[in-house]
């Protein structure tokens, strides 16, 4: 069974095709670079047709992921950079599918439960939920994200009519113990005794445990009575203080100093993030999941926060080895500012770091970042060790918090080696 995934090389991307993987699924994963790590890798730009149309044909099934990244500033270029970067991607795929002589057989869009109101009082479920983007009193930036959710949907609505089944994925926040994500966040923010409440601590958080979202999606795959929006979260949203207070209790944390509104108001100008990501209040929950008969393995934030706790003081979120052969070879791997070592086996990790450091310093990188994830430390030190006799490699450090903290270390490349007009 091939499976196709588009921007697929981030986090929720490996997260899926680890599993689909681990199941003996073909999984291609569709990037800018040609994807190293859980898949093999087509090459596209996210907009228009290419060799990588051939992937789709016979699919089992797609799935897309791609969009920039919404933690930043809301500046009009990040806006439009967005927005184009979920509607382009859809449209062209949409093309895509439209010219398969054997379309995929369902394709899962991702889209997000942002799309629904802030508000505190009742749940959204895919029947009765309220759209947001006309609640009063809630600042410009926040209506931007339901803009984005609303034509991101709408262009899947819009791509050219197949017997392609398709799906969007109203998906809340994926909690996993790998480095740079939401849970490894928040559970920094507890370990330097900063994760009490945000704001006024009242506003909903929605989530997933990982497991489940791969279980959700398995289980949509399956279901070829399911289309349409699906709320893909836990059934249990949160208040935030509620939230925080069980993250610590899981870590065994004494106490979390609280964030004020403005204090989340300047750390957000600092870090170059929107307040939206906290203070916005979303309480989601999975309706035609539960009505269909999915059965949640984590249904209540204290057990899954217990149980990523755990799999971070025990190291049990390193991979597993894949059972076939992984390519390390340098034109297969993503060259960009960072790679993500998860989904290699141990043993082909320093050749493909090797190889990366190679084509990073070629292309002109004066620093990039290793995510070998958290662990037990032994991808940190086998990644390390190789840096520190490495001939490219001018400084090295654990990433600030913001990015991986030590499940991630930063690389400073020797000058010489680097393209003088890409460095300066």
């Amino acid at each position: 069974m091939k499976i196709v995934i588009a921007g697929g090389s981030g986090q929720v991307g490996t997260i899926l095709a680890r599993a689909f993987r681990k199941r003996g699924a073909d999984v291609v994963i569709l990037s800018r670079s040609a994807a190293g790590g859980p898949g093999r890798g087509a090459r596209w730009d996210g907009k228009t047709l290419g060799p990588w149309t051939a992937e789709l044909d016979g699919a089992a099934a797609l799935v897309n992921l791609t969009g920039r990244s919404v933690n930043c500033r809301y500046s009009a270029a990040n806006r439009r950079a967005i927005i184009d970067s979920r509607v382009d991607s859809t449209r062209v795929l949409g093309e895509a599918i439209a010219r398969c002589k054997v379309p995929p057989a369902v394709w899962l869009q991702a889209s997000t439960a942002t799309i629904y109101a802030h508000r505190y009082d009742v749940a959204n479920d895919e029947a009765s939920g309220i759209i947001g983007g006309n609640e009063p009193d809630v600042p410009e930036t926040w209506r931007f994200s339901i803009e984005v959710a609303k034509a991101w949907e709408q262009a899947l609505d819009e791509a050219p009519a197949t017997a392609t089944r398709r799906v969007k994925l109203r998906a809340a926040m994926i909690m996993s113990p790998d480095a740079g994500g939401v849970f490894d966040t928040l559970l920094g923010l507890v370990r330097r005794g900063l994760g009490g409440a945000a704001g006024d601590g009242e506003q909903y958080v929605s989530w997933i445990h990982h497991r489940d979202f791969v279980r959700s999606v398995e289980f949509l795959l399956e279901r070829p009575e399911l289309d349409g929006a699906i709320n893909v979260c836990s059934p249990g949203p949160v208040p935030n203080a509620e939230f925080m207070r069980a993250l610590r209790d899981a870590w065994g944390a004494r106490f979390g100093l609280p964030a004020s509104r403005w204090m989340l108001e300047v750390g957000a100008f600092f870090l170059r993030t929107e307040t939206e990501l906290v203070l916005k209040s979303r309480r989601v929950v999975p309706g035609r999941l539960l009505q269909a008969g999915f059965e949640f393995e984590f249904p209540s934030w204290p057990e899954a926060a217990a149980e990523l706790c755990q799999s971070v003081r025990t190291g049990t979120d390193e991979p597993d080895e894949p059972d076939d052969e992984v390519v390390t070879d340098v034109a297969a791997l993503p060259i960009e500012d960072s790679i993500d070592l998860h989904g290699f086996q141990p043993r082909d990790v320093p050749a493909v770091v090797a190889s990366y450091l190679e084509a990073a310093a070629e292309k002109g990188f004066v620093e990039v970042r290793l995510i070998h994830g958290r662990g037990k430390g032994v991808q940190r030190a086998r990644v390390q060790a190789l840096l520190s006799t490495h001939p490219l490699v001018e400084s090295f450090r654990d990433a600030p918090a913001s990015r991986g903290g030590w499940g991630a270390t930063v690389v400073e490349l020797k000058a010489q080696r680097a393209n003088p007009t890409l460095a300066s």
